[in-house]
């Protein structure tokens, strides 16, 4: 058995392994600031395993939109107590992610300002998704590759 020296391993960053469980199309999450991460660790789950070809970088771009999707709906779209649903549905190319919250108040994409700690997440999202919007009170975001 040969076994190699720390500066021998290869130097690369590993690959955390794909989700290969079930995953359900949607989840239903506390509308809490901790609910974020799990809630975009979903996302990328749900999304690798109903297209296992997809590649990381979109799996990242996925995430992130999550992310900011989610976060909106936990500062904005709703009140203590109140929940969350997120879905996803990936087909070949393409996935749709929608955030559901309880309010009926239509997100606002507010006008570049470099004076403002918060409001930049709408901007993100419209500079990486491929569509996105809003109906009721689901926002979603459509990402092609």
């Amino acid at each position: 058995m040969t076994t190699m020296r720390p500066s021998a391993l290869p130097s690369t960053t590993p690959v955390p392994p794909r989700c290969t469980t079930a995953v359900p199309p949607q989840a239903i999450y506390l509308a809490d600031p901790e609910s974020v991460r799990p809630a975009r660790r979903y996302v990328r789950e749900a999304a690798a395993y109903q297209e296992p070809s997809v590649a990381e970088d979109v799996l990242d771009t996925l995430e992130l939109l999550a992310s900011e999707l989610v976060t909106n709906a936990v500062r904005y779209g709703s009140e203590p107590g109140d929940s969350f649903k997120v879905t996803v549905a990936v087909e070949p190319g393409r996935c749709r992610i929608e955030v559901h919250d309880t309010r009926r108040r239509t997100p606002l994409l507010r006008p570049a300002s470099d004076q403002r700690v918060r409001g930049r997440g709408l901007h993100l999202v419209e500079a990486l998704a491929s569509r996105w919007g809003a109906f009721g009170k689901i926002v979603w975001v459509v990402v092609t590759w």
